[in-house]
């Protein structure tokens, strides 16, 4: 820790007003199985340092691997990232950072299994298991995986912080495809792409119960090949926990980021339609809609103890009763709306800057049921899992497609249908909801790859979410 001290005081020296490092160690593993074979083993570790620092108003960065050979060549990140702040300044009006309070302080994940201990054989075990159980009928593919990360972030500032952190991140899920042979279609679980993920060990996985789940996404993915088609036309429409975790995230999360709306980033997700005179004054969605920005829930992929600026883990309100009352900011933005950061500074490896990114953006649990909600539906579909998503650049129209979809018509499911698809635009979409499901049927869910920013860093973030229910929606593809 001292020769990282010496290198922020380095900084210091040639002329930085602030400086902050992370140094980090990574641990990947991951397992990907097709068809009952290992396809791919990943397996990798890597340690590095990033140093930012801000002078006169602007940052600048630079990082490096390290290994013993170039232990000795740490000293020159100071001057180049001094070097490119000034740079970077040249006709840039001056700005300053909403001061922290430096914090002295540990965080671990807790954990009840070490995933880094389970044996290779018994994984890959397990993934073989679940195939066998989804394999038979027209199922003609199969596929599993596992990941898990151990980092482990050492954060110093030149004002006094000193945080350590360790974050376990665990992730696993199972796919059936069926065909007919003029139709194919998709089952996945706990969610697509990749299933659920975590901060947790390997008791994660072992909940999810993998083997016993196989022959009913087998099941699935056979009925919905004989499967009407999704019914097109404007109509009620209920949506499942994992499908609005995606629905929260592209239509709420992104918009919330401040360097967005101020248009300092707009790299691979794009700016916002959230203007600053619309903070706390825009119906964004129906009076049943609340959302959070909580970093602070255990076991939650977007939680920590504090960002990559030191600002202690926060829970905040986005959206009270409909109104849109905060965005998430970082030292440097939240001065524009004369308020403190929330901590949502985070970077992904010791490589990349810090950018505003999503903690658990979570659709707060209504005082309805699953089964409430169905019953005050005469005519809809219930919607879950994603299976194909766009949304404009500004985050305001946007089109999504689930694996698989069920008719509600006079207050029951009636059957299976197949393609669903919806489409609508953010505020009208989030101002026709009219009922969410309560805290028993409420699920956090984990995604790993929020991408943003240029170099593209992929983030982990999270989103709870139960069942909610929205009115007079267009659904299907009509001709």
């Amino acid at each position: 820790m001292e020769r990282w001290k010496k290198l922020l005081q380095k900084a210091r020296e040639e002329g930085a007003e602030y400086a902050d490092l992370r140094y980090i160690e990574n641990e990947n593993q991951g397992l990907k199985c097709r068809n009952g074979k290992i396809e791919e083993l990943n397996l990798g570790q890597d340690r590095g340092l990033g140093l930012r620092v801000w002078v006169n108003g602007s940052w600048g960065f630079a990082s490096m691997s390290l290994d013993e050979a170039n232990l000795d060549q740490v000293d020159k990140l100071a001057r180049e990232a001094v070097n490119l702040a000034r740079a970077a300044n040249q006709g840039q009006p001056h700005r300053e950072l909403d001061p922290v309070e430096a914090a002295v302080d540990q965080f671990k994940t807790e954990i009840s299994e070490d995933p880094f201990r389970v044996s290779l054989e018994e994984k890959i075990d397990l993934l073989q298991k679940a195939h066998e159980a989804m394999q038979g009928g027209k199922i003609f593919l199969t596929t599993g995986s596992m990941d898990f990360q151990r980092e482990k972030k050492l954060f110093l500032s030149s004002e006094g912080s000193e945080i350590e952190q360790t974050f376990y991140r665990t992730g696993a899920g199972i796919n059936a495809m069926s065909t007919d042979g003029s139709d194919r279609q998709i089952r996945s679980y706990p969610s697509a792409f990749g299933g659920n993920y975590a901060q947790k060990g390997f008791e994660f996985v072992r909940e999810m119960n993998l083997i016993g789940e196989g022959e009913r996404v087998r099941q699935e993915a056979e009925a919905l090949l004989a499967a009407e088609q999704c019914p097109a036309g404007e109509m009620t429409l209920i949506l499942g926990g994992c499908q609005l975790a995606l629905q929260v995230h592209e239509s709420c999360g992104h918009p919330i980021e401040l360097d967005r709306v101020l248009g300092m980033e707009a790299a691979l997700a794009g700016t916002s339609f959230l203007n600053l005179d619309q903070l706390n004054e825009l119906s964004y969605g129906s009076s049943q809609v609340n959302i959070t920005a909580d970093a602070t829930i255990p076991g939650a992929l977007g939680s920590f103890a504090y960002d990559d600026e030191g600002v202690r883990a926060q829970r905040i309100p986005i959206i009270e009763g409909g109104r849109f009352v905060n965005y998430l900011t970082s030292r440097e933005t939240a001065p524009v709306l004369r308020q403190k950061s929330n901590g949502t500074m985070r970077a992904i490896g010791w490589s990349n800057f810090p950018l505003i990114r999503m903690t658990n953006i979570n659709l707060e649990p209504g005082e309805s049921s699953r089964e409430e909600l169905i019953r005050g539906t005469e005519k809809g579909i219930l919607l879950d899992m994603i299976k194909s998503w766009s949304i404009d650049d500004k985050r305001i129209n946007f089109q999504f497609g689930t694996e698989v979809g069920w008719l509600v018509e006079d207050g029951e499911i009636k059957g299976m249908i197949k393609n669903p698809t919806y489409t609508g635009s953010t505020l009208q979409f989030w101002r026709s909801c009219d009922g969410i499901a309560g805290p028993s049927e409420w699920k956090m869910w984990g995604v790993p790859n929020c991408g943003k920013g240029e170099p593209m860093q992929a983030a982990p973030v999270g989103h709870g979410a139960s069942y909610a229910r929205f009115r007079n929606i267009k659904v299907g593809v009509s001709r």
